[in-house]
């Protein structure tokens, strides 16, 4: 079944801005500028020396973090995998993901991973489990992506920022991996979350 969900009410509120930044473990920072604040990320020039003793300018976007949901309806055979259609202005295309969304500031990861697929596609599950974490782009960006797993789902009513237009199906794993090798899905968190599923499924 596929929906169409937009103009939604949203629930959340505008978050502060990132101000916090992790000190590095084996690097010294000798200078550094804040170029841009953002409501969900900060770009900073570091000009730092890393181990070795390599002195680089270093441009590095920090992230709160991002939370990304593997909901699958089990009790089929073979399991289906929920699936979200939307455009994407930085690819600027239309892309077929996994619900995400990036952690609030204070915000445990398991509870925004709950908090994401209830807004974005309605659904709320029973059994949960954090299965991957992975740096989504490390040469640049600092933003780590926690995949859960969610099981026995229900379905309820979207919570739509005004600004999302989401489609959402669920696919059988066998459609959604053909889908990945036929390069019908691009993303990345998608891909790597659905080669997970399907080795352990």
């Amino acid at each position: 079944m596929l929906t169409y969900r937009f103009m939604g009410k949203s629930t959340r509120t505008q978050k502060s801005k990132l101000t916090n930044f992790p000190t590095p473990k084996h690097a010294k920072i000798l200078s550094r500028k804040i170029a841009y604040r953002g409501k969900v990320y900060t770009v900073v020039a570091d000009r730092v020396r890393e181990p070795g003793g390599v002195v680089a300018l270093r441009e590095i976007i920090r992230h709160h973090g991002s939370v990304v949901v593997l909901a699958v309806d089990d009790s089929s055979d073979p399991p289906r995998v929920l699936l979200e259609r939307q455009y994407r202005y930085a690819a600027d295309a239309y892309l077929w993901e996994l619900p995400a969304g990036h952690i609030d500031p204070g915000e445990k990861s398991a509870a925004a991973a709950r908090r994401e697929l209830r807004e974005e596609t309605g659904i709320t599950a029973k059994r949960w489990k954090r299965v991957l974490k992975f740096y989504v782009s490390p040469g640049i960006l600092d933003e780590t992506m926690e995949v859960f797993l969610a099981t026995v789902l229900t379905q309820g009513e979207a919570q739509l920022e005004d600004d999302e237009r989401i489609q959402t199906r669920f696919f059988p794993l066998p459609a959604a991996l053909k889908m990945a090798h036929a390069g019908t899905i691009r993303d990345a968190k998608t891909l790597t979350s659905l080669f997970w599923l399907d080795s352990t499924y």
